[in-house]
């Protein structure tokens, strides 16, 4: 990420597009706690799906413990729709190698 405090505006953007891309940006700093609030409130974006599927495959693509442990806690407040969209987001990484840890938090079976 080049500029975190862009990122962090783009999370906030009016424009899913923007939103997402702060998704995908801010996915490899979410140790850092502003970060993880931000990451945590795209995986649960009320307004477009792509934004949360979006952030949740980045997630599952950095494959930290960080970023599981945020997957898992948007899974558990998401609803029906919004753990649909986590699910494809982490399928869709790991059907391009992400890190196997990613599937045991969502009980996914590839």
């Amino acid at each position: 990420m080049s500029e975190p405090n862009a990122a962090l505006a783009r999370a906030t953007s009016p424009s899913y597009p923007q939103r997402a891309r702060a998704g995908r940006d801010l996915a490899a700093c979410v140790d850092v706690p502003e970060v993880a609030v931000a990451v945590l409130r795209l995986l649960l974006d009320a307004e477009d799906t792509a934004v949360t599927r979006q952030t949740a495959e980045a997630l599952a693509r950095v494959g930290t413990a960080a970023a599981v442990r945020l997957i898992a806690l948007a899974f558990a407040e998401a609803d029906d729709n919004q753990a649909d969209w986590i699910q494809t987001g982490v399928q869709d990484a790991l059907a391009d190698g992400a890190p196997p840890d990613v599937a045991a938090v969502l009980d996914l079976h590839s």
